[in-house]
């Protein structure tokens, strides 16, 4: 008992320190305290490596330089040279979900994106960006890419594309937070377990570690590759 609080008061504010209420709603303060680290660790990175730069490459330079350039690479030979402008954002968008997803291996660290505050946000930017896209290039000619082929089916397509389309933000955030929450979770309880029984079960759970950077990276690879799809067929010719 501290300070002369009861004991029961005690807990009650132990456990809600990680919560703050903004607007009346209670918000889990750890997943934003948690992307404020992951934005700071982006933005030293890139402070530092814009001191660096150099006609002769430093190793954090070349990483950078092979990172973007596979993903540009990637990008024009899907979408061809008009996807060369929009490089800077998905790329930005693989880099900032990768680095949400890594937290999670840092003990004592949550990935922000296995909460869905992350995951929905970024999807949202998504969903209104590419349809934003698709509404500048063919302006009100963009609702020919939900009637369908056929005219007299419009009634029956108009609908079911419309439902498809608002689903794609709540497929990609729910993929997202899903599989990292899940992973987040077993490591959780691997842990827990090892630490509970004996070193060499704690040990035991080093490999997981491997099973999950794939992953991690699997889901900010797949999160990128939606994002340029979407974008895509929104400049599309409507068919």
């Amino acid at each position: 008992m501290a300070a002369g609080l009861p004991e029961p008061l005690l807990l009650s504010t132990v456990l809600h320190l990680d919560e703050v209420t903004i607007g009346g709603q209670s918000v889990d303060f750890k997943y934003v305290f948690f992307t404020w680290i992951g934005m700071l660790i982006l933005a030293v990175t890139g402070l530092i490596l814009k001191s660096r730069i150099s006609m002769v490459p430093g190793r954090l330079q070349n990483f950078f330089e092979a990172l973007v350039g596979a993903l540009e690479d990637f990008i024009v030979s899907s979408m061809g040279e008009k996807g060369r402008r929009f490089v800077p954002l998905l790329a930005g968008i693989f880099i900032y979900i990768l680095t949400m997803n890594y937290l999670g291996l840092i003990p004592g660290l949550d990935a922000p994106t296995a909460n869905l505050n992350t995951t929905v946000s970024v999807a949202l930017f998504v969903f209104v960006y590419y349809n934003y896209i698709g509404i500048r290039q063919w302006g009100a000619r963009y609702i020919g890419h939900f009637t369908g082929p056929s005219k007299p089916l419009i009634p029956l397509m108009l609908p079911i594309e419309i439902i498809s389309n608002l689903a794609r933000p709540l497929s990609m955030s729910l993929r997202l937070f899903g599989n990292i929450f899940g992973e987040e979770m077993t490591l959780l309880i691997f842990f827990s377990f090892g630490a509970s029984i004996y070193a060499g079960v704690f040990l035991g759970t080093v490999p997981l570690y491997f099973l999950f950077l794939l992953g991690k990276t699997l889901q900010a690879y797949i999160l990128f590759i939606l994002a340029m799809i979407y974008i895509q067929g929104a400049m599309e010719h409507a068919h």
